[in-house]
């Protein structure tokens, strides 16, 4: 889950290597969220604010750039993040993250209205493909099972959170506009997960049960998974060129449900890898025919 404008410089082999290791972190959240056996609402507050502690005592800017200005997507974020982990809880982290992945699509539709971005015809059959993926998806008949209770309803929030994501994109896109790049995404990184976590925490207590395997998880999700991921991201992301960037961040969907599978033996359905293959297709074949595409503005 990470999304940046591009600067770029000459990129270096440590920053290829950090923005891969970013998406491999990211891409274990489904897992460890799975391996929890706390509440949704439970491990959406406590990932959160122990995301929220770390990056603000690891990263100086983070906390040093707060302003009302990044409430709007802060907001959006914190909505992205609860609902992932609503929907990894309800249905296969599989579906989750390929409906999250959606996210591109909305960003078509809401960038002409906020951010005054032209849609192209380009975009119109990138918009059916990531439509029909989402449609495979939704229609694939998956049963209720240990690691996915309720897939109809993991389904909605998942695809919400693809909304969310797009929402949150957006907001930094008009905040780069009206204030420059400098370090609005780290700050709203900061900000979303302290709004998750705050808002969650009426849900989330009272805590009656906490192995120490949940609260090594929880750790290992808020400092590695969330925090660590975030700060590699922000350190190559602008020497990195933005197609080249987006084919390594593919990593996360790709590898997100190979975890689940491995740890809790968790098989998507045949119709959801066809629906997520043509979403992560569609968005590598965009984000390659943008680089190609000279850009005014």
């Amino acid at each position: 889950m990470a999304c940046y404008s591009v600067v770029v410089q000459r990129a270096r082999p440590t920053n290829w290597l950090m923005l891969m290791a970013a998406a491999v972190l990211f891409s274990t959240g489904g897992a460890a969220i799975k391996a929890i056996s706390m509440t949704s609402w439970q491990i959406a507050s406590f990932r959160s604010g122990i995301a929220a502690l770390t990056l603000a005592i690891f990263i100086p800017d983070a906390r040093r750039h707060w302003r009302w200005t990044l409430v709007p997507a802060g907001t959006a974020y914190a909505a992205t993040l609860v609902l992932f982990t609503l929907a990894t809880k309800l249905t296969t982290s599989a579906n989750t993250i390929y409906l999250q992945s959606t996210a591109p699509l909305y960003l078509l539709l809401i960038g002409p209205l906020i951010l005054k971005e032209p849609l192209r015809r380009s975009d119109l059959l990138f918009l059916l493909a990531v439509a029909g993926g989402m449609l495979l998806c939704f229609s694939s008949a998956q049963p209720a099972v240990a690691t996915a209770p309720d897939p109809r309803t993991g389904n909605l929030l998942a695809a919400a959170s693809g909304l969310t994501w797009a929402l949150t994109v957006t907001g930094l896109r008009w905040l780069a506009r009206r204030e420059g790049a400098g370090n609005a995404a780290t700050a709203t990184v900061v900000v979303g997960n302290l709004l998750a976590f705050l808002a969650t925490l009426p849900m989330a207590l009272p805590v009656t049960r906490a192995g120490w395997q949940d609260i090594t998880a929880l750790l290992y999700l808020g400092v590695f998974q969330i925090a660590l991921a975030y700060l590699f991201v922000t350190r190559a992301i602008r020497h990195v060129p933005a197609f080249e960037a987006t084919t390594v961040l593919l990593l996360e969907p790709a590898l997100n449900p190979v975890w689940v599978w491995f740890f809790q033996a968790e098989r998507p359905a045949r119709g959801s890898i066809a629906g997520g293959a043509l979403i992560l297709s569609a968005t590598l074949v965009n984000a390659w025919w943008q680089s190609r595409t000279p850009h005014v503005g």
